[in-house]
């Protein structure tokens, strides 16, 4: 039978068989769900052991255990090392999910559940596929390989000394990883960049106490206005980080690279619209889709402080904070964008108070030439399958590990995601258009046969 006919035949079941991974709470952010991340580990390796891979191993970390399997018995033809995470991030708020989030339902060709779009449906894909080829055909037109983690939602902290312990063992010709999205319904996409991610909080502090603002009004420091006024010298009246040295490593926009984003057809009216905004706001001199693609930015995440119960309390407080993020393009250094910013702060701190700076987490962007011809056979799969070849796009998201990937193994990593913007990962709600769920696993299919 056709691969068509086969995956028709197996949709009931494969779904059924991915909602009891979705029924599995693996939040890796909460100690809580330490064994229900381990459950999912271990379902993971029985599914694994179904489809037919082979040497199946569990790698215990200083966190949470990432997952080998494979099958090598293709001698001359391309090495493909499948990567992808069992965790998924927190539920809150609860009650803005329209059913339990752990309860997966299907509704209007959606699957609904945590994990549904990132990354468990992606993931359960790569391995249904590959054991459709199994069934299908005894055996794989390619090597494969599969690297499968639980802490992507954290940050991958234990996974870059697992690559590069596990070197030889994970080597191969391309690692292929499902994690991004479409453009949007019906037109497929190959991330050719990632941006880079640095983060830090800042803590300001001025007298020993709260004060009585009749009292002292006037005449002290203020914490909160202190910090407003430092953060907002963070940027210019044109929308530009007013960081000495922010922009080293940044790359100017090619006029190619500036074809490739036009090419994609934002409207940035409709975005507008759909975000209830009265207009965008950015960096001069680049469109919405460069500003979010390939240019680096500094956000404030949180700014807190003082009283902000109900009522007023006439309080000067003496203390407060703020959270900020840097996403980072090209070879900006994240070690040097966080050192940069603390200097800034420091210099720029308000008479009268204190600035104390607690510098996060690190992770550089990844980029890759998309005219790499496995990227190009990539395209070439989506088209055969959507009807229309994959644009090559760069992503305003960080997905940290897959710059360790590209420099510790050597090799080029293919982002073929059937995500859609609109699916809600990361919030309520999360789910994943079965429609892509089809297409996706006849494209993996594809692409496994034709690299």
């Amino acid at each position: 039978m056709t691969y068509e006919q086969y995956f028709q035949a197996e949709r009931e079941a494969q779904l059924a068989e991915l909602k009891e991974w979705l029924a599995i709470p693996s939040i890796s952010a909460l100690s809580v769900h330490k064994e229900d991340v381990n459950s999912a580990a271990h379902w993971l390796t029985d599914t694994l052991k179904r489809a037919g891979l082979e040497n199946i191993e569990i790698h215990p970390t200083a966190g949470h255990p990432v997952i080998y399997a494979d099958y090598l018995h293709a001698p001359g033809k391309p090495t493909i090392l499948v990567y992808g995470h069992y965790d998924v991030q927190p539920v809150d708020p609860l009650h803005l999910w329209t059913t339990p989030p752990f309860e997966p339902e299907i509704r209007d060709g959606k699957l609904y559940a945590r994990g549904a779009t990132d990354d468990k449906g992606q993931v359960f894909m790569h391995i249904k596929a590959i054991e459709a080829i199994l069934k299908q055909e005894g055996t794989l037109p390619v090597n494969i390989k599969l690297c499968i983690e639980g802490e992507e939602e954290i940050g991958s902290v234990n996974l870059p000394p697992f690559l590069e312990a596990s070197k030889d063992k994970l080597a191969a010709d391309a690692v292929l990883v499902s994690d991004t999205a479409l453009l949007e319904r019906g037109r497929p996409a190959i991330c050719t960049g990632l941006r880079g991610l640095c983060s830090l909080e800042v803590s300001v502090h001025t007298a020993s106490t709260d004060l009585h603002s009749g009292s002292y009004g006037g005449g002290v420091p203020n914490a909160l206005h202190a910090l407003v006024s430092l953060l907002s010298s963070l940027h210019d009246d044109k929308g530009r980080v007013a960081v000495e040295g922010f922009y080293q490593g940044v790359p100017e926009l090619s006029p190619l690279l500036r074809e490739e984003f036009a090419k994609q057809g934002v409207n940035e009216e409709k975005i507008r619209e759909s975000l209830g905004l009265d207009q965008l706001y950015g960096e001069e001199g680049y469109s919405f889709v460069e500003r979010v693609g390939a240019r680096p930015t500094l956000e404030l995440n949180g700014v807190y402080g003082g009283f902000q119960g109900e009522g007023s309390k006439t309080v000067i407080p003496k203390e407060a904070h703020a959270k900020i993020t840097c996403r980072l393009v090209g070879d900006q250094d994240p070690q040097h964008i966080l050192d940069a910013v603390e200097a800034h702060l420091n210099a720029n701190i308000q008479a009268g108070a204190k600035v104390q700076v607690k510098q996060m987490e690190k992770a550089r962007a990844f980029n890759i030439d998309p005219s790499n011809p496995i990227l190009q056979t990539a395209a070439d799969a989506f088209g055969k399958v959507y009807g229309t070849r994959a644009l090559f796009t760069k992503d305003g998201g960080s997905i940290p590990i897959m710059e360790s990937f590209s420099r510790i193994l050597k090799a080029p990593v293919v982002l073929m995601g059937f995500g859609l913007d609109d699916e809600n990962l990361h919030a309520p709600d999360e789910h994943f258009n079965l429609e892509n769920f089809d297409k996706g696993l006849l494209t993996i299919v594809e692409f496994l046969k034709t690299v």
